[in-house]
């Protein structure tokens, strides 16, 4: 969700997705950091072990690489708020935006 909403986990009533909109510096914001970093974490060790097996297909490397965009997008802001006092890490994500297109655009 991209509407100003952060995801804070599962409900273990429903297993449902809960979200909620979070004050910067709050308890809510707090706790999607939290779920965006241990998401990231699972993520990240799902991708290395399904790398080090035997050959994905291409279907199956585009969910995994799907999902780890996402988990990407999820920490970022959290890194950024924390190291990112000059606007530097902005730069680089736009930079790489444009990059991507470009690469995207190309045609063997």
């Amino acid at each position: 969700m991209n509407d100003g909403f952060r995801r804070l986990g599962h409900d273990a009533v429903t297993g449902k997705t809960a979200y909620a909109r979070t004050e910067p510096g709050g308890f809510l914001d707090a706790m999607a950091d939290v779920a965006a970093l241990e998401t990231a974490a699972v993520w990240h060790t799902l991708a290395g072990t399904m790398i080090e097996g035997a050959q994905l297909s291409a279907d199956e490397a585009n969910f995994v690489l799907a999902r780890v965009v996402e988990a990407l997008g999820e920490v970022l802001p959290i890194a950024v708020r924390a190291v990112d006092d000059d606007g530097t890490v902005t730069r680089y994500v736009e930079a790489g935006r444009e990059i991507g297109t470009a690469v995207r655009d190309m045609r063997p």
